[in-house]
Parts: structure tokens; C-alpha cells; sequence
């Protein structure tokens, strides 16, 4: 009778055991289908409801239907890959003011689909070192009429994410108009968008804008430097104080490092008396 209800007792153990292995089984497979699922697909632009339509100067443009039929198909087919590049153009071109409040409730439903906020998390992080890259080089500047700033594109509406040697008025948190359908266009006919004039009133600027891509979603920011052109032009160089103010402060540094910085060749010519990089020897 011992020996039964042991026997029993040891079954039953290793069919615990056994159930317990084989759900722990299933999970994995689930998760690594669902893993699969994510890593595999394609992306937007082989829809033919990538929501941009070329103009008669054969720029792209925002098209707020076919981003609605890619919501509408996202919601009912799996595509990891494509629904997140759709929902990133879709916070890009501030679809959320453009949609129907019936509509806008499908996107929101896409967006808890494809876990919308960790697109947005992940371009914030991405960015990350990004913003320290616009302090540096904006501190190596400062009091010289150039500032330095970065966009994250992902929400044009408050763009701005960090800025140094404001010389433009816009603060953190600001927003940009038409910079992301712009440098799409750049993109399309291949342009940088480097050493640009604008004149806004009495104010002029001399500008250069950096795209930011990312191989997931695309453009998802940009670092701009805008050099206060009247600033140098007028009020730096009205009095010999001041040109010698400015270049001060354009020479001057923090500390003194013993690294050289020289090609073999130009270390050589500094040891003979070269002193700048044109200088003739």
C-alpha cells in the first residue's frame, strides 16, 4: 500500500513537473513568434499608402488619406516594421490635429497596438547624445552671435530639445513649421542644406542644417547652427575693441592638454616654425 501511494506521489510530481515544462515550453515559442513577428516586415514605402504624394515640382508631401488607410490595414495585418514607421510620420506631420475624432480614435488604437510610446522614448534616447554634442560645441562658441540647436522631428510642435547661445529668441520647447516636409525635399534631390541666408526683417542669419537619420524610422531630427551675420558684421566690427573681444573670445580655452592633434608631416613643420595651417614655408 506504501509503495502505491508513493508511486502516485512520484507521478504526480513528475506530471507537475512535465505540465510545468511543457507551458513554460509554450511561452517560449509564443514570445519567440511574437520576437519573429517584430524583427520581420517591411518597410512603409512598399505600401502603396505611404502617406506622401509628389507635387508637380516633384516635391513629397504629407497625404492625410493615405495615412489613414495604413491605420485602417496596420489595425487589422501585423506588420511590426511598417505600422511604427507610419505612426512616426503620423507624429511627425502632427497627424493627431488633422484627424476626425473618428478616426483619430483608430490611430490611438494603432498606437497602443504597436507601442507608440516607446517609438517616441526611443528617438528621446537616440537623441540623447545628440543634445550633449549642441552643448559642446555651443559652449565652444558662446558670446560670439552663434548659436547652436537641435530639433527632435518626431513632434514638430515642440521640437526644440536643446539649445545653446540663443540668438534666434526661441527657447526650449518651441516648435518648427515646415522643417521636416523641407528637408525631406533636400532629401529627394539630394541637397545639403549648408551655408543658407535668411533675412528676416532687419535681422539676417547665415545657417546650416544638419539632418538626423535613423535606419528605423528615417528623419528624426536635425542640429542647426544660425550665426548672427549683423552681429558680426556691424556690432563686432564697428570698433577695433570689439574685433579684439570677439577673437579673444574665440581663441579662449579651459585648459592645456599635451596631445597632438598634427599629421607626421605638419608636427614636422610646426618643430621648423609653422605657425597656422595656409601659412607658407
Amino acid at each position: 500500500m506504501e509503495n502505491l501511494i508513493d508511486n502516485e506521489w512520484f507521478v504526480s510530481i513528475l506530471s507537475g513537473i512535465f505540465v510545468s515544462a511543457l507551458l513554460f515550453f509554450i511561452g517560449y515559442l509564443i514570445g519567440k513568434t511574437r520576437e519573429i513577428k517584430r524583427q520581420k516586415g517591411k518597410n512603409l514605402e512598399h505600401y502603396d499608402f505611404y502617406p506622401f504624394i509628389v507635387d508637380e515640382n516633384n516635391f513629397p508631401n504629407f497625404d492625410p488619406d493615405k495615412f489613414k488607410k495604413g491605420v485602417e490595414y496596420f489595425l487589422r495585418h501585423f506588420d511590426y516594421t511598417a505600422a511604427r514607421q507610419l505612426i512616426f510620420i503620423g507624429e511627425q506631420n502632427s497627424v493627431r490635429f488633422l484627424l476626425e475624432p473618428k478616426q483619430l480614435t483608430q490611430y490611438q488604437k494603432l498606437f497602443k497596438k504597436y507601442d507608440g510610446n516607446q517609438i517616441l522614448d526611443d528617438t528621446d534616447e537616440f537623441l540623447e547624445n545628440y543634445k550633449n554634442i549642441v552643448k559642446l560645441i555651443g559652449r565652444t562658441f558662446r558670446t560670439l552671435g552663434i548659436e547652436v540647436l537641435l530639433h527632435n522631428l518626431v513632434n514638430p510642435s515642440r521640437s526644440i530639445v536643446a539649445l545653446e547661445n540663443n540668438v534666434t529668441g526661441r527657447n526650449v520647447g518651441d516648435g518648427t513649421t515646415v522643417l521636416v516636409l523641407d528637408l525631406k525635399k533636400r532629401k529627394a534631390l539630394n541637397q545639403d542644406k549648408l551655408n543658407y541666408e535668411i533675412s528676416l526683417g532687419a535681422r539676417k542669419f547665415k545657417c546650416t542644417t544638419i539632418p538626423i537619420f535613423r535606419k528605423e524610422y528615417g528623419l528624426i531630427g536635425a542640429m542647426c547652427i544660425n550665426i548672427d551675420v549683423n552681429y558680426i558684421t556691424e556690432e563686432v566690427s564697428k570698433a577695433e575693441e570689439n574685433i579684439k573681444y570677439f577673437f579673444k573670445e574665440y581663441c579662449r580655452t579651459e585648459m592645456v592638454l599635451e596631445e597632438n592633434i598634427l599629421s607626421k608631416y605638419e608636427y614636422e613643420l610646426a618643430q621648423k616654425g609653422k605657425k597656422y595651417w595656409n601659412m607658407r614655408m
